[in-house]
């Protein structure tokens, strides 16, 4: 839009001046919420408003991340992660094809993923404008992570970032008009850590109203042990030398904080379990674990809903770091510990061999620990909506570089249409099909503004919407084979088996 005038919004806490871009325009770096350090009880405390500020701030670049360990070599080959200094970590960022109030058009709210621990609103993958293209205005937040957002302390509360996360849906609730969109129509979607938030947030009470649909990709209600992630915060001050509590932990140097978490942290993975950090119940704003109120039913009944998840999963977590050889070599031990992490009976390993008899051991034990931790709680969440707009899919498409298969990640190009930038060609690999990616994000953009993506919703028949094997069709109970021996199993301690499956 050659010589067209930056767009300038007012927000409650002072104006803002964006660009336009691709033919939309984009806010960079709002805050939300006040700089969760300096002086004050702000450091692992729930987060205040932002100071107001005279004139217009300047809105053309990221804002800071917040901190955070890098990702290991082995995983940045293939997952960008930028880091942007500062202290003012709890920001946001708006793509909008109509900056002004009036426009009422829906919006989807982004959660970014990282096991909690990193990512954030600037990995280049998440390019809000082909959102704001399709008249979707796109947000994407920031929020505190690892031990400053997942740390659990006696002398302060818990989950500071999920209020982050709150604070940033209450913030869209007070200002998106503004900038085009309908506070009414507003979508949390996320994947893989943003996917367990936004679990979370379902079940959360201060979250109620804030919006009316939600995405999941790739991950599942949950909350980890409390003594797990205080086991976490102890080892680090044991490193440290110093007590552990916020008020120690804040007077610690930041960058020594996340050296001691990410040694800490080191042998932690989806698949072989290990420390980190989560969501806890805490009595407050997270009373229960989200996953069961969900199921008991009652809790979010009148948000519509889509979940899903790739083929393999597992794959990003074990090709790597050249897991995969190694599980297949320990055979019969590796599947004793898929056992042992998935509390799951020995005729579970059983009937996954007989199922899929020319899978290799890592392959066996991936699929296990993938549909242990997403897709059978992803499953009971849908059996316990019947009558409600849920939607369930499955992305299939296998990337082009050797072993990646369709990994965890993959789908995130072509949510975001996003696919020809270098970013998602880490995943990806050359030749993404652009046909797949206008089916996946179209899909996206129209369960934001309708909340119908285009296919069945969750029955009895199980319906799953598959992308990228073949046309996008639907397949009826691809997976329930596989959820019949979780749900015949009887060697699962009590909480852990999946339960209200349909049994047909």
């Amino acid at each position: 839009m050659a010589g067209q005038t930056n767009p300038v919004v007012s927000t409650p806490h002072g104006a803002v001046r964006g660009r336009y871009e691709h033919g939309v325009a984009v806010f960079r770096g709002i805050p939300y919420a006040a700089p969760p350090f300096g002086p004050g009880r702000r450091r692992f405390h729930p987060p205040a408003p932002p100071e107001p500020w005279a004139g217009t701030r300047d809105a053309a670049s990221f804002g800071p991340t917040a901190p955070k360990p890098p990702y290991s070599e082995a995983f940045a080959r293939y997952l960008s992660d930028p880091a942007i200094p500062g202290d003012d970590c709890l920001n946001l960022n708006v793509w909008t094809p109509e900056p002004g109030p009036g426009a009422r058009l829906p919006v989807l709210v982004w959660l970014h993923g990282g096991a909690l621990t990193r990512g954030s609103s600037a990995v280049p993958v998440y390019d809000g404008h082909t959102f704001a293209r399709d008249g979707v205005v796109c947000v994407s937040i920031n929020y505190r992570l690892g031990v400053e957002g997942y740390g659990l302390f006696p002398d302060a509360p818990a989950n500071a970032g999920l209020r982050d996360q709150i604070a940033a849906l209450e913030w869209v609730r007070d200002s998106i008009a503004a900038f085009g969109g309908d506070p009414d129509r507003v979508t949390v979607a996320g994947q893989s850590a943003g996917a367990i938030s936004t679990g979370a947030l379902l079940a959360a009470p201060r979250a109620q109203g804030l919006f009316r649909r939600a995405v999941l990709q790739s991950g599942a209600p949950e909350v980890s042990d409390r003594d797990k992630v205080r086991r976490m915060v102890r080892r680090m001050a044991a490193r440290l030398k110093i007590p552990a509590t916020a008020e120690a932990f804040a007077a610690a140097d930041r960058d020594q904080l996340l050296r001691a978490q990410a040694e800490v942290g080191r042998f932690s993975s989806p698949v072989l379990g290990g420390p980190g950090f989560g969501l806890v119940v805490d009595g407050d704003v997270l009373p229960r674990d989200p996953l069961e109120a969900l199921v008991d039913g009652g809790t979010a009944s009148g948000v519509d809903l889509m979940m899903g998840w790739t083929r393999d999963e597992y794959r990003l977590w074990l090709v790597p770091g050249g897991l995969v050889e190694r599980v297949d070599r320990l055979g019969a031990v590796a599947l004793a510990g898929a056992r042992a992490r998935c509390h799951c009976g020995n005729e579970v390993i059983r009937g996954y061999r007989a199922l899929h008899p020319d899978a290799g051991a890592a392959e066996t034990v991936g699929q296990l620990v993938t549909d242990h931790l997403l897709r059978i709680p992803m499953h009971r969440v849908a059996d316990a909506r019947p009558g409600s707009s849920t939607y369930v899919y499955e992305f299939a498409w296998p990337s082009t570089l050797p072993g990646l298969g369709s990994c965890h990640a993959l789908e995130l190009g072509f949510v975001f249409d996003s696919g020809d930038g270098p970013d998602a060609r880490r995943l990806a690999g050359e030749g993404a099909p652009q046909d797949l990616a206008d089916a996946m994000h179209g899909a996206w953009v129209r369960f934001a503004e309708t909340g119908t993506p285009g296919w069945p919703s969750w029955d009895a028949t199980h319906p799953v919407r598959i992308f990228g094997d073949g046309p996008p069709h639907t397949a009826h109970g691809p997976l329930d084979a596989e959820y019949d021996l979780w749900k015949t199993d009887v060697t699962a301690p009590r909480g852990t088996r999946p339960r209200r499956l349909v049994k047909r």
